[in-house]
């Protein structure tokens, strides 16, 4: 097949863990030819990667798989201006220029976020006939509500009647979790147009990790129960809670000692907090490559994944959770619904109710006083779960055979038309 992957974020940005480089060489391995069209890479600090500069077209080609760049608006700040100005940008340069400058394939692969990367592949569409398998990762508008970016009512409105046409134009859609599929279903989608295909994890670096002595010497304490938070810290995250946990902690279990890494919005705001709480049991550490990371969350006694209490994030999967499970060690789960679900079916950690210091903190106690051997089997039962459900290969899987009834059904859909407009033309 020849398949074309549209998404605004690509390697080396680090979204594109998630369904980038890594996926589209696995789909050239198994025969495809694959091509992608995204743009410059400047996620997440807004400034253009050193060796990029943004101009009409860049073309790349990296292991078989040919890369087409348009030009965007780099932001990634606060600003719900900057944010809007850099999806539009992509989604315009995208519909005007990509379009016209990729090869016409079987089918587009789209990873949205953002919604308006729909755009671009509704106008391939529309000119080529090309159908298109939508793959949402967050649900629009509900996630800018929900993180604050934007709170007018009309505009709202106006990306929910997007997103609907969206979903109408797809082919198929793709969904992370059981519960975003619900959320369709009930918005109108039919239940058959929706799959859901577990995301996977960057596992060149988690599964097989590189040990840094100098970094792991820095970040963990050997003497202490190292809990580590890895990841973006910004709104939806709500860390507060943790360092409030730690504040409990700090007395009940002196060994106990948190982790932050990672960068984000509240990165500065959390140290200011840690600080005026006068924390001596929690550290950050800046923002790393995932191969850096992955050592770290190997050697980790326990993983936190935590997000607000808000029920949108009860029917998502935060990306960290597949990482976590393949980097084999026990989580403690601080979200609701279907990410809590994971991690108890597999029995790979304990979950808590998120925003809620005293359970979390009640949650590590108990968890310190486990024996190192119940530690190591909580976190194999999650590496385990990982590797057959949840797994790069098991998730091409799954894309491959749909990605094939997709172009199938294009077929007899032409064959169709071209055979009804044959017997008017005998009319």
């Amino acid at each position: 097949m020849k398949i074309l992957l549209l998404t605004q974020w690509f390697d080396p940005e680090p979204p594109a863990s998630l369904k980038g480089m890594a996926f589209a060489r696995a789909l050239v391995d198994r025969g495809h030819r694959v091509e992608v069209l995204t743009g410059f890479p400047n996620y997440p600090g807004g400034r253009v990667y050193p060796g990029y500069r943004i101009k009409v077209r860049q073309r790349e080609s990296i292991d078989g798989v040919r890369i087409t760049r348009v030009p965007l608006y780099p932001s990634h700040d606060r600003s719900a201006l900057g944010r809007v100005a850099n999806y539009t940008s992509f989604a315009l340069a995208a519909a005007a220029i990509g379009t016209w400058s990729v090869q016409r394939p079987d089918v587009a692969y789209v990873y949205h976020p953002p919604a308006t990367i729909s755009f671009p592949a509704m106008l391939l569409k529309s000119i080529s006939g090309v159908p298109f398998v939508l793959d949402i990762q967050d649900l629009w508008p509900d996630t800018l509500e929900a993180t604050g970016m934007v709170t007018n009512k009309h505009v709202l409105g106006a990306v929910d009647q997007y997103c609907q046409f969206s979903y109408r134009s797809a082919a198929r859609i793709v969904v992370l979790s059981p519960g975003f599929k619900r959320a369709l279903i009930a918005r109108g989608v039919p239940a058959d147009k929706i799959d859901v295909i577990y995301n996977w994890c960057d596992e060149s670096a988690i599964i097989s990790p590189r040990p840094d002595a100098r970094f792991l010497n820095e970040a963990l304490l050997p003497s202490q129960f190292n809990v580590v938070f890895a990841g973006t810290m910004g709104r939806a995250q709500a860390l507060s809670s943790g360092l409030r946990a730690a504040r409990l902690v700090a007395t009940k279990a002196p060994r106990v000692q948190f982790v932050f890494v990672g960068g984000g919005v509240q990165v500065e705001s959390l140290r200011a907090e840690a600080s005026q709480m006068a924390l001596s049991n929690v550290k950050f550490l800046p923002i790393r490559p995932t191969v850096e990371v992955a050592p770290l969350l190997a050697a980790a006694d326990v993983l936190l994944v935590h997000l607000r209490n808000d029920p949108l994030f009860s029917i998502t999967i935060p990306s960290k959770t597949q990482a976590y499970m393949a980097a084999g060690r026990p989580i403690l789960m601080a979200v609701r619904g279907d990410a809590a679900a994971l991690i108890a079916g597999a029995k790979a950690g304990v979950c808590v109710e998120p925003e809620d210091p005293n359970a979390l903190a009640t949650a590590v106690c108990e968890l310190s006083n486990l024996a190192p051997s119940q530690l190591a089997e909580m976190g194999a039962r999650g590496r385990a779960h990982y590797l057959q459900h949840l797994s790069l290969s098991a998730g091409v899987d799954r894309f491959e055979a749909l990605f094939r009834q997709v172009t199938q059904g294009s077929k007899e859909s032409e064959q169709g038309e071209r055979s009804a407009a044959a017997a008017e033309t005998k009319v």
